[in-house]
Formats: C-alpha cells, sequence, structure tokens
C-alpha cells in the first residue's frame, strides 16, 4: 500500500508539471466526465464575496466562478497549472504562483478560501494556519478532498490506493476532521450523493 501511494505522489507530480497538458483528459477519463462536476459541487457552501481558490490547476472553476458576482483569486504551485488557467480565463484574471504553507494574502482578505481535490499539503498545520490568517471571522474553508463514482473498476482502484468509499465510517470522519479540529476551525464533514458518485465535502469555519 505504501508502495502504491508512493507511485501516485510520483503520478501526480507530473501530472501536475511537466505532463500537465494531460491533466483535462487523465481527469475526465478517470472520473467519466464528471469532473468539473464534482467541482461546482461546493458551490452552495461559499459563503461572502472574496473568495480564493488554492491549487486552482487548469482553472476550470476559476472560469466558472468568473461569470458570478465574486472577488476571485487563484493560487497554484505549478507554473504549468497556471499556464494553463491562463489560457482559458484570460491574463487579467488574479492568479498567482506560491504555496498554501506561505499564502502571498494580508491577513483577513478572504470570506471563503476553496480547494477541489488537493493533495496532503491541505492537511498541513502550516496550511491550515495560513487560511486561518487569511480568512475573515467566520470565514469558511471548503475543500473537497475526495469523490468516488460507481463505476465498478474505479471502485476498485480507489479501494487499492486505499480511498474506497466504504471505509467512510465516523472514526475515518473524524480522523479527517482531526487537522482541522486542532488548527482551532469548526469542522463538518458532509457526504453528498449525486449522479453515479458520492463526493466528500470538508467545511471548517473559523471561530473567532
Amino acid at each position: 500500500m505504501n508502495l502504491m501511494r508512493r507511485f501516485m505522489r510520483i503520478f501526480f507530480y507530473l501530472l501536475y508539471h511537466p505532463f500537465a497538458f494531460a491533466y483535462d483528459f487523465v481527469a475526465s477519463f478517470v472520473s467519466f466526465g464528471q469532473w468539473k462536476n464534482w467541482g461546482r459541487s461546493i458551490l452552495p457552501f461559499i459563503s461572502g464575496t472574496h473568495i480564493l481558490e488554492i491549487g486552482h490547476g487548469p482553472g476550470h472553476l476559476q472560469r466558472f466562478l468568473s461569470s458570478r458576482q465574486l472577488i476571485l483569486f487563484g493560487i497554484d504551485e505549478s507554473s504549468q497549472m497556471i499556464g494553463l488557467a491562463k489560457k482559458r480565463i484570460g491574463k487579467n484574471q488574479k492568479l498567482a504562483r506560491g504555496i498554501a504553507q506561505h499564502l502571498p494574502f494580508a491577513d483577513k482578505s478572504f470570506s471563503s478560501i476553496i480547494s477541489t481535490f488537493p493533495t496532503e499539503y491541505i492537511f498541513d498545520s502550516k496550511t491550515l494556519s495560513e487560511i486561518k490568517r487569511c480568512l475573515r471571522s467566520s470565514g469558511r474553508l471548503i475543500v473537497l478532498p475526495a469523490a468516488f463514482p460507481s463505476n465498478k473498476f474505479l471502485k476498485w482502484l480507489y479501494k487499492v490506493t486505499g480511498e474506497s468509499p466504504e471505509a467512510l465510517d465516523e472514526s475515518i470522519k473524524s480522523k479527517m476532521k482531526e487537522p482541522f479540529v486542532n488548527a482551532g476551525f469548526q469542522t463538518e464533514v458532509q457526504i453528498l450523493d449525486v449522479k453515479s458518485s458520492r463526493l466528500i465535502i470538508l467545511i471548517a469555519t473559523k471561530e473567532e
């Protein structure tokens, strides 16, 4: 299992950097075309108008949100992904290169911070400290960490990588919430059943 996880880390690094041009194809393939819809599932949980997306990738959610009355920012570690996003939504979009552990924004800048399908960095205490600093009072961090299609092959694949939806009992949910609770967030995990998929939505609210 550890070998599989190491392989997945290498795979995602390659997909986000030298092979970023193939990201949309891979994402669409593994989600049976539901990738963009999964990302948009977080919209009902967003509050306020000043929004930051961490790990915006090729910019699909940025493009969708830009049509709304929002003040929208994005940050990504991958220069390749920033290039793809700017081609998709225009060079004037407020996108920055950086890492979540050192957000280049002022204190209390955002009413909501969102992240869809992030890697382990979203659970890092430094990341959560920076997010808390940048959120306004009662601001929300909304994370979509995983989605589970109902396709039998993909169920098997998720099980092999240790991310089977059958494992989502209360103890797993509690463990998932733990880093956010320890960082001082009021946290809840919601399971959304949508067309042919089950989604995990984590909502962490700044308590101060």
